[in-house]
């Protein structure tokens, strides 16, 4: 059966050929435009249509048996409802007048899966939402390490630049205390030195004034010559 007898064959109950093929073209591309799109249009009793992706593969040409690689692709997939296996197998007959015995399908299956779509906007959403806390998370996380990390090394420097400074005033007090006894030594030294320098002062002067005594001695005995 091909689309002309399918309308065909729908076009008595439908109230005329016209109205059938309408029908038959708004199913249709409903089905097709939703399963496009990525939705699973379900039909209670008869099947679904979904899309399915292929990855790339190797397959073998079947006139020359070459190994050529395939491209990711992806199909369109019909699974037939357990009602539809049912009758198709006998399990269940089909009845000779009137339709199919077939459960009506929930609202919205045959218009491309709207409640669907919600869904997996929603699901999207939510997922979205928890990746962003995530990675707000992570960043608070790291801020928190550098900042301890910063905190740490200026502790650290603190630290080694009072000890440089303990150290200094350390050394200073030393030689502070090492110059003191220099100090002391050097004016002990000054002090032994005055008494001798006075004795040489003394010493000089003492010979002067022998020889003016001399000289008054020698001029007295040459006036009395006279």
């Amino acid at each position: 059966m091909n689309k002309a007898q399918l309308v065909e064959a729908i076009a008595d109950k439908l109230g005329g050929r016209q109205q059938a093929a309408d029908a038959v073209d708004a199913v249709l591309d409903a089905i097709v435009r939703a399963t496009v799109a990525g939705d699973r249009v379900s039909v209670t009793g008869f099947g679904s249509f979904e899309k399915v992706d292929r990855p790339a593969r190797y397959a073998r040409n079947p006139q020359t048996g070459e190994r050529v690689r395939v491209k990711k692709t992806s199909v369109p997939r019909f699974r037939a409802g357990q009602g539809f296996k049912d009758l198709v197998s006998g399990t269940k007959k089909l009845p000779k007048g009137g339709e199919v015995s077939v459960k009506k399908a929930p609202k919205g299956s045959l218009t491309g899966g709207a409640s669907a779509t919600v869904k997996k906007a929603a699901a999207k959403k939510a997922t979205t939402a928890k990746k962003a806390a995530a990675k707000t998370a992570v960043a608070k996380k790291v801020v928190a390490k550098k900042a301890t990390a910063t905190a740490k090394k200026a502790a650290v420097k603190s630290t080694a630049t009072a000890k440089k400074a303990t150290a200094a005033a350390k050394k200073t007090t030393t030689a502070a205390k090492k110059a003191t006894p220099a100090a002391k030594k050097t004016t002990a030294a000054a002090k032994k030195t005055a008494p001798a320098a006075k004795k040489v002062t003394a010493a000089t002067k003492a010979p002067a004034k022998k020889t003016a005594t001399r000289k008054a001695t020698a001029k007295k005995t040459t006036a009395r010559k006279k």
